[in-house]
């Protein structure tokens, strides 16, 4: 997550979409007064400032805008240009599993994609549960559920979705291809009918919303 109080704007940061190739290439342009949360390099660097935020939730790089109640007023978000990357789901989710298999921290995804084959992670209820629950509108809804997305940038469009970020800014961005997971290049080849079938139900809304397909 980046919060820029001198440029207006919020950039949220939905996990395996891209964002942190974007947020490198924001912090490359980062203004002095930027808050940088995550784990880039400018963002270690000025750790300390999310220390001075009075959030009422979880301050991290995956964190919703929900969670910055308190350290951003309702007011100040409606001056906000709230932006963020989304991806399709089904090989966002290709994406996800293999880059949780190469993870050692202590979380239940990590243990799940680690005991299982691709196939029994997908249809496992702990997935079902967890993409039922953060469609992308939540990522970026306020504490009262009030949806303030200014721009969703898919990454399959990325130049032409990117644009009105850029206006914002002010400046052009160029994003490095950062954290890739060792995963298929053809992320259909991992599905079944199955469990192509479970990742449309379970990501329903953002199919949607977003003109997604399993063949596009």
């Amino acid at each position: 997550m980046i919060i820029s109080p001198a440029r207006k704007f919020i950039f949220v940061h939905i996990p395996k979409t891209g964002g942190t190739s974007l947020a490198l290439a924001l912090e490359a342009r980062a203004h002095r007064d930027d808050i940088l949360i995550g784990d880039t390099p400018k963002a270690i660097k000025r750790k300390g400032r999310v220390k001075t935020l009075a959030a009422k939730g979880r301050l991290w790089k995956h964190s919703t805008l929900a969670d910055l109640d308190g350290a951003v007023s309702p007011s100040e978000l409606d001056a906000m240009f709230i932006f963020t990357l989304v991806r399709n789901p089904w090989d966002r989710m290709v994406s996800y599993y293999h880059w949780l298999r190469g993870q050692s921290f202590d979380h239940p995804a990590v243990a799940l994609a680690k005991s299982e084959p691709f196939d029994g992670f997908i249809l496992h209820p702990e997935t079902d549960a967890s993409l039922r629950a953060f469609p992308a509108a939540r990522y970026v809804s306020d504490a009262s559920g009030v949806e303030r997305c200014s721009a969703y940038v898919r990454l399959e469009h990325l130049r032409q979705d990117l644009a009105p970020v850029e206006d914002h800014i002010g400046v052009p961005l160029t994003m490095p291809h950062a954290n890739p997971s060792e995963r298929p290049s053809d992320y259909r080849a991992a599905y079944t009918d199955q469990t192509a079938d479970a990742v449309a139900a379970m990501c329903a809304d953002d199919i949607a919303r977003f003109g997604y397909q399993f063949d596009a």
